[in-house]
């Protein structure tokens, strides 16, 4: 990982091996207790190009790629970020709202593409036990067809103002379908979410990311994790998009 550049606090992860710790009482109380205070200090950060919002060019589209990657840029770009990240993952949100209408320029320049990898390793910490799981599925629904701007919202929203909290309530399917339909998806997208269609599915591309992630990582997953052109960047360096973009 390269060094950070500037002052920026780095922002607490969430880890698989973390939370397979958890029946070890003294270790998860003290890596909470170290992540709150990370997150704490990082909460002042000033967000990234305020006012731009999500991706808006009717030009960009998105696709789930054969990896189950969900891909969202205008074709042909020559570089391309991939995000790893879980959709209950605290540290995930707070990248997407630091960086996330950043990113969007970019995407809406033909700058970057990125490769949005979703796991769900939070899953036992949500109230449902399986939210993570779900929202991998709600995001392939809504990926699925093809309307760039309306998946780049929904997972703005599922990642910002609609993303629940470790441990506490969390979305059910028809919340999740609410979401996309403010977002601007059709009655056939919001079926999907609430009937479970790519529940499977999304458990598979899910545990493939988490492997993928364990490999480019030596076996230590956390999120959130981005690399650009394959290289992992610092995204603690609050010029990281610009770097990318160049």
């Amino acid at each position: 990982m390269s060094n950070p550049t500037s002052k920026h606090t780095p922002q607490p992860v969430s880890s698989r091996t973390t939370y397979a710790l958890a029946g070890v009482a003294l270790v998860v109380v003290v890596a909470i207790v170290g992540a709150l205070y990370l997150w704490n200090r990082g909460s002042a950060d000033t967000v990234r190009n305020d006012g731009y919002g999500p991706v808006h060019d009717p030009g960009v589209s998105v696709a789930l790629d054969s990896d189950g990657a969900i891909v969202l840029g205008k074709p042909n770009v020559a570089k391309t970020v991939e995000i790893f990240e879980d959709p209950l993952c605290p540290a995930c949100g707070h990248l997407e709202k630091i960086y996330g209408q950043e990113i969007a320029q970019q995407v809406d320049l033909g700058k970057i593409a990125v490769r949005y990898r979703l796991v769900n390793f939070l899953d036992r910490e949500s109230k449902s036990k399986d939210y993570s799981t779900r929202a991998v599925a709600a995001n392939e629904c809504v990926a699925q067809a093809g309307d760039g701007p309306v998946y780049a919202k929904f997972h703005t929203l599922l990642f910002t103002t609609a993303q629940p909290s470790e441990g506490g309530s969390d979305h059910d399917n028809k919340e999740l379908a609410d979401i996309a339909k403010q977002a601007g998806a059709g009655d056939d997208v919001a079926k999907c979410i609430t009937a479970g269609d790519r529940a499977d599915t999304g458990r598979a591309h899910a545990d493939a990311a988490v492997k993928a992630l364990d490999a480019a990582l030596g076996g230590q997953a956390a999120t959130p994790s981005v690399f650009v052109n394959d290289k992992k960047i610092d995204w603690g360096n609050k010029n990281w998009v610009q770097d990318a973009a160049n």
